[in-house]
């Protein structure tokens, strides 16, 4: 290994589907770079108080390659992070507006003069990152807008009530802060609210509501939010000084998404882990076939709704700035990823 050599490559996933995440726990990431006498580090095992665990919403890490929610990775471009997209899946994982037990609410029609829970911007410890940062606002604007625009309303057709967005954890690990108006639709304080995932399927469940509109059942231009598309991104200096690593990289996560199309069984099992929820949740909030679609690309029907997410989250305050959409993305590793993954299967 020469000096300038890299030592060590990071990458950061959500808790949810990816096949980044898949590659990790099936072990062939560290397989692939172990030869290399590369460690491979994941954001999400570090120390909740670690310096290294802001890069996750700043991208500020050289050696990263993320894998997540589309606001972190925008709102760190719109504010100058020198990342490059390299990537884009399609997951549709269990959006859906929660009501009240016997409310009757079950098309988006009835959401018409209803309160909805809108979540408060976040106590973010990186000030420039409170808006970008705040998550559960966002994908919860979105997703009732989405709901509303499939029946001809608009925002100004529901009252928003907001209510408190703290992240915190309950007793199985669950992200349980994200989805907080959960407890106020349980009193009686809203009528509906927008989750998203396992965790708060399992949160909704244990309140004793249910799902009033199925979000992921309406057309495709209607359920974009934060994780549909989802974006993989890199550090622009990784992909300059060490394109090959991020090939190599990627060629693992489309590797793990075609042993993902055979597997529910084992995906299903993975995704405990990943979402922190239960199966019972898994199986809810991820279906029809989403396994045999966690392969990225950059085509251009994606590039379209993430732009169309971008122009969302640009008006409603959440980013910024715009920023060149086409410039920021750079179609070679994929393309590389795939040659690679082709040349081995074939010396196979």
């Amino acid at each position: 290994m020469t000096d300038n050599a890299l030592k060590k490559l990071w990458f950061t996933r959500c808790p949810v589907p990816t096949a980044t995440g898949l590659a990790y726990k099936l072990g062939w990431l560290d397989e692939e770079f172990a030869a290399d006498g590369i460690t491979l580090s994941t954001l999400q095992e570090q120390p909740a108080n670690s310096a290294l665990a802001r890069h996750h919403y700043d991208h500020d890490l050289p050696e990263l390659i993320r894998e997540g929610g589309n606001m972190l990775a925008l709102a760190a471009r719109a504010q100058g992070a020198d990342t490059r997209l390299i990537g884009l899946t399609w997951i549709d994982e269990g959006q859906a507006i929660i009501v009240r037990a016997g409310s009757g609410v079950r098309e988006a029609s009835q959401l018409q003069g209803l309160r909805v829970a809108l979540p408060a911007y976040v106590d973010h410890p990186i000030a420039s990152h409170v808006r970008g940062c705040s998550i559960a606002r966002g994908m919860s604007l979105h997703g009732v807008k989405g709901v509303l625009a499939s029946a001809g309303l608009a925002l100004e057709d529901v009252r928003f009530v907001e209510v408190e967005a703290t992240l915190r954890r309950d007793g199985a690990g669950a992200l349980q802060g994200l989805w907080a108006g959960l407890e106020h639709l349980a009193a009686g304080r809203v009528d509906a609210v927008y989750v998203k995932g396992a965790a708060a399927f399992d949160a909704a469940r244990r309140l004793g509501l249910e799902v009033g509109v199925d979000i992921d059942a309406l057309p495709q231009r209607f359920r974009v939010n934060n994780g549909t598309p989802r974006p993989i991104t890199v550090h622009r200096s990784l992909l300059d000084n060490h394109p090959e690593l991020v090939a190599r990289f990627l060629a693992q996560g489309l590797r793990a998404a075609d042993w993902a199309a055979d597997n529910l069984d084992g995906v299903q099992r993975v995704l405990q882990d990943e979402t922190r929820g239960s199966a019972q949740a898994v199986t809810q909030a991820y279906r029809d076939g989403f396994h045999r679609a966690l392969h990225p690309d950059l085509s251009p029907e994606r590039l379209a709704l993430l732009r169309q997410q971008t122009d969302f989250l640009l008006l409603h305050g959440f980013l910024d700035a715009d920023f060149d959409l086409e410039a920021w993305t750079d179609r070679r590793p994929l393309a590389a990823a795939r040659r690679l993954l082709q040349q081995q299967e074939v010396a196979a």
